[in-house]
C-alpha cells in the first residue's frame, strides 16, 4: 500500500495529468466492482468550482471515469453546467458525484455563485433559482438517487441546513496538510474491505466539520485520531476522540457517502483507496446492502 510523506505544512508537488498518469491509474484501479451490480448506472460527475481550486480537480475527474470505464458499470458525463441541476437533466442520472465543488466564502452557495455570473436578474431572483436547484438535488436523492460527495464538495452549500443534513456535516476548518493515518472505524464492514483491516497513511488537508455533523446522523467508515493533527484551531483544540473522514447514510430512497481523501492526486495512487472509491459507487447507486445504523443510534 502506497504511503506518502511530508513536512508539516509542506503541500504536495503538483503533478500534471498527462497519459503516463492516468496509465498508471488504469493499471492500479480494480478489473471489477467487489458487489453484484444491478446493471449499468449513469453517473453526472460535477466538478464546477466558483471558490478555492483544489489543483486534484482534473485528476479526481480522472479517476472516476476510469473506474467506471474499467468496472464496465458506471456511464461517467463530466459536466460543470449547474442547469444539469433541472429537474429534467437529473433524471437521467442513477447518481451525483461531486468533486470538490467548493462555492465562494461570502454566501457558500455554489449555484448562486454561478447563477450570478450568468444572469442579470436582482439578488432576489438569483436566490430563488439557487434554492430550486439545492431543492432538485435533495429531491433527487430522496427519490432514489445517489450522492458521492468528494473532499472539499462538502461547501457546495455550506450555509444550507437542508444540505448539511443531507450530506451529514458542512466545513468548518482545515489545518495545513500534514501525514494523517486514516484509521478504519470497523473493518468488519464491507465498504472498508478495500484496506484488508489496516489504517493508511496519506498527506492530506484534515478536515473539521459543523452544524449537522453534531447531530452524528451517518454511518462512519473512516477516521482520525484528533490528538494527532497539528495545527489546530487556537482555542479549540481537541486532544481526544476522533473526527471522521468517510461515512454513509441512507437519506429517503436514496443513498450519501461522503470522502474526504483526497487534496493531492497522489492518494489515488494507493490501489485500496480506488477499490473504496469504487465501493462507494456502487453504495450511492443500490447495489450493496450493509449496516446503515447512525452513530446516534448507537
Amino acid at each position: 500500500m502506497l504511503v506518502a510523506f511530508a513536512t508539516f505544512g509542506q503541500n504536495l508537488p503538483v503533478i500534471p495529468v498527462n497519459s503516463a498518469w492516468i496509465q498508471k491509474i488504469e493499471s492500479l484501479a480494480p478489473q471489477q466492482t467487489r458487489f453484484p451490480s444491478s446493471g449499468t448506472k449513469k453517473v453526472l460527475l460535477f466538478s464546477l468550482h466558483t471558490g478555492f481550486e483544489h489543483w486534484v480537480i482534473p485528476h479526481t475527474d480522472e479517476v472516476i471515469k476510469v473506474l467506471g470505464t474499467k468496472s464496465k458499470q458506471f456511464e461517467v458525463v463530466a459536466s460543470k453546467d449547474i442547469h444539469q441541476f433541472e429537474k429534467e437533466s437529473l433524471s437521467q442520472y442513477d447518481a451525483i458525484v461531486l468533486n470538490n465543488t467548493c462555492s465562494k466564502p461570502d454566501h457558500r452557495n455554489l449555484f448562486w455563485d454561478q447563477l450570478r455570473l450568468e444572469s442579470a436578474a436582482d439578488s432576489v431572483e438569483i436566490m430563488l433559482k439557487a434554492l430550486e436547484l439545492e431543492t432538485n438535488l435533495s429531491e433527487f436523492v430522496q427519490q432514489g438517487g445517489g450522492l458521492l460527495v468528494l473532499h472539499g464538495a462538502v461547501t457546495l452549500l455550506n450555509n444550507s441546513s437542508q444540505f448539511s443534513s443531507l450530506l451529514g456535516a458542512s466545513f468548518d476548518y482545515h489545518p495545513k496538510q500534514q501525514e494523517i493515518q486514516v484509521e478504519l472505524v470497523n473493518p468488519n464492514h464491507p465498504l472498508v474491505a478495500a484496506f484488508s483491516g489496516s489504517s493508511f497513511n496519506h498527506v492530506d488537508e484534515p478536515y473539521f466539520y459543523k452544524n449537522a455533523y453534531s447531530e452524528l446522523d451517518f454511518t462512519p467508515l473512516l477516521y482520525f485520531d484528533n490528538a494527532k493533527i497539528q495545527g489546530q484551531r487556537k482555542n479549540q483544540e481537541l486532544t481526544e476522540g476522533r473526527t471522521y473522514v468517510s461515512w454513509i447514510r441512507p437519506e429517503g430512497k436514496g443513498k450519501v457517502m461522503y470522502i474526504s481523501p483526497s487534496h493531492n492526486a497522489q492518494s489515488f495512487e494507493n490501489p485500496a483507496l480506488l477499490q473504496f472509491m469504487l465501493d462507494g459507487l456502487q453504495y450511492v447507486v443500490g447495489d450493496v446492502s450493509c449496516d446503515e445504523t447512525p452513530l446516534l443510534n448507537r
